[in-house]
């Protein structure tokens, strides 16, 4: 049986503050919206340009306080050709970014950005 993976949900506390990290960090799209006023909450989905897999932004109204991200959950990836000019585009927009990263006897080719939410997203070298 043939698997595909389809999305995965974060759950957000400003919606407008996170989409604006995912379209102008990631430079991902909005591929649809699904609005439920009467139950209080929003899905927004975000894909690049060639589609498939998304990230499902949940938001949910009146959230007073952030969510816990809880300590099982790591970090979502993404892969770039040119880490360094995406990392240096990351740190000029104000976002918190770690330092180039290389597993142990490898070259730096990783780092991590933060979304408004304290997400993690590993950015990897193709």
């Amino acid at each position: 049986m043939a698997v595909k993976m389809l999305h995965t949900c974060i759950r957000v506390k400003n919606l407008e503050e996170s989409l604006k990290f995912y379209k102008e960090a990631l430079g991902l799209i909005e591929t649809s919206r699904k609005d439920f006023p009467e139950y209080k909450f929003t899905l927004v989905y975000l894909s690049n340009e060639k589609g498939g897999y998304e990230i499902e932004l949940t938001y949910n109204y009146d959230v007073e306080k952030p969510y816990e991200l809880g300590n099982g959950f790591s970090h979502t990836a993404i892969g770039v050709e040119n880490l360094e000019e995406f990392r240096e585009k990351h740190i000029e927009l104000g976002y918190k970014v770690t330092d180039l990263k290389g597993l142990p006897g490898e070259q730096p080719k990783y780092y991590f950005v933060t979304d408004p939410d304290g997400y993690q997203i590993e950015v990897i070298r193709l």
